[in-house]
């Protein structure tokens, strides 16, 4: 890691991503990093425990002169989403994140940053660290494997946490303040597949779709990025009928809330057909490169002639896979009729594999509007069973509902407009945030969220906007100020 990063004002700040950081937290494996907050908290002689789940909460009593105002919760999730280039050595069990500076921005090298949402949980370690803040009673929630699942969250009891009011720190435009967020569901399909024997008289190929931007596959669903498990269908469907290219293998996409980068897929094809099978697939890679240049400037499609080999899926299997993925929708579904610009509802099909005759498909549904996440999985359900597939839903959690008239909202947008002399953008987002969970849970709470500048979350370009987090921190600061008083 460069040192200079922990030279970045404000330092506290910066030091507490720096040390975090050093802490692999994968979702679902989140042993060490709580061990490391509750060694943090303890450390402060604050009142540190977890719940029954593994989230981590930490009390601080207000500032001198500021014990009549209501207690705040402030709250971030401890795991981070792991994705690497494909020729970045890296092992995210083991090894902590390798930053740097460029320019304006923190990035990391060759893998996801961890900003999201390491930013918010080093703020929170940095406020609860501070002796020199003036701040209100803190409450401190810690969540777990929000990534993949929100089962922290889920998993919280209605009886733990003491503060009226939540900030949440996990959204990635310095300029808006998020009041509403879309809830999701994962849709699953599982099946099985005959196989032929190895075919005689065929060659094999191995097909790539990589170096795509991917991304967050709810706050950028609409972008227009590529999806590399569509296009490597797309490939497929078109080769099927022309060379009588047989698949024997597919690898594509990885996480469910990231827009898929890579898909790699071997076919065999017959040996009469193979130059004719080059040049459609050389002609189509040129196109679909092209096309998505824009978006998807580092795109790289490529077939190569392997002497690897296996039994191929039998015709009415791969048809079946073919028409399937063809026919799911993929991308945005509706946009909102009540908020300008917001994503209503969207689906990303974020893995496909398809070897050893088993055949799995994964996506992640969202939608700010109940009957809309379910009517697209219901789709894809329909969809995935006809072509003979078992199909489960899982992780399925609630959105959260706007309230333009928040009491914790009119103290952020004025805060907001009298130190930066314009007003925030309110908005609400097409991400999976806690705060619908945390809502259920305590729904007499007032919720908000904001965050500093972070692009690329979900994906290895992920980076944070280093004068964002000094803007963000110091809008923080006077907000706690503000806190309203005790009735």
């Amino acid at each position: 890691m460069n040192p200079d990063i922990r030279s970045l004002e404000p330092q506290r700040l910066w030091n507490k991503f720096a040390n975090l950081n050093a802490v692999p937290r994968p979702s679902k494996k989140e042993e060490r990093v709580i061990r490391f907050m509750v060694n943090f908290g303890k450390s402060l002689g604050l009142e540190t425990f977890t719940d029954t789940i593994g989230n981590v909460i930490i009390r601080k009593p207000a500032s001198p002169g500021m014990e009549n105002r209501k207690m705040m919760t402030l709250q971030s999730h401890l795991d981070m989403v792991h994705q690497k280039n494909a020729d970045t050595k890296f092992d995210f069990d083991t090894q902590g994140i390798a930053m740097y500076i460029d320019g304006d921005w923190v990035k990391a090298k060759g893998t996801t940053l961890g900003a999201d949402n390491g930013l918010g949980v080093a703020t929170i370690m940095a406020l609860l660290e501070g002796t020199e803040i003036a701040h209100p009673p803190l409450e401190a929630l810690f969540t777990i494997d929000e990534e993949t699942g929100m089962t922290g969250a889920l998993g919280l009891e209605p009886n733990v946490l003491q503060g009226t009011i939540l900030l949440n720190l996990d959204t990635e435009e310095d300029d808006e303040l998020d009041i509403g967020c879309a809830g999701g569901i994962d849709v699953t399909a599982e099946g099985t597949y005959e196989s032929d024997l190895p075919l005689r008289d065929h060659v094999t190929y191995e097909i790539t779709v990589k170096g795509l931007s991917g991304g967050h596959s709810g706050i950028e669903i609409h972008k227009g990025l590529g999806n590399a498990n569509t296009i490597m269908n797309g490939l497929l469907f078109a080769e099927s009928g022309p060379s009588g290219m047989r698949i024997i293998q597919i690898e594509g996409g990885g996480l469910r809330n990231a827009i898929p980068r890579e898909s790699k897929a071997l076919v065999a094809v017959p040996k009469d057909e193979a130059r004719d099978f080059e040049a459609r697939m050389h002609r189509s890679a040129e196109t679909i490169v092209t096309t998505h240049k824009k978006l998807d400037p580092e795109m790289n499609i490529g077939t190569m002639l392997v002497t690897a080999s296996g039994p191929p899926m039998k015709q009415e299997a791969q048809a079946a896979l073919l028409e399937a993925l063809k026919t799911a929708h993929n991308g945005v579904y509706a946009m909102s009729a009540e908020i300008p610009d917001l994503v209503e509802t969207s689906n990303n099909i974020a893995r496909v594999t398809v070897r050893d005759g088993r055949i799995q498909i994964s996506c992640l549904t969202r939608s700010s509007l109940e009957t809309g996440k379910m009517e697209l999985a219901g789709n894809l359900r329909e969809t995935f069973e006809k072509a003979g597939y078992q199909v489960t839903f899982s992780g399925d959690y609630p959105g959260w509902k706007p309230n333009p008239k928040s009491p914790i909202l009119k103290v952020l947008e004025e805060t907001y407009t009298e130190r930066f002399g314009e007003r925030p953008k309110v908005v609400a987002c097409h991400a999976g945030l806690e705060c619908g969970i945390l809502g259920r849970h305590y729904p007499e709470m007032d919720m908000i969220s904001f965050g500093p500048t972070i692009l690329g979350a979900h994906s290895p370009d992920e980076r944070v906007q280093i004068s964002s987090v000094q803007k963000f921190w110091g809008f923080l600061l006077d907000v706690l100020k503000k806190t309203p008083k005790l009735h």
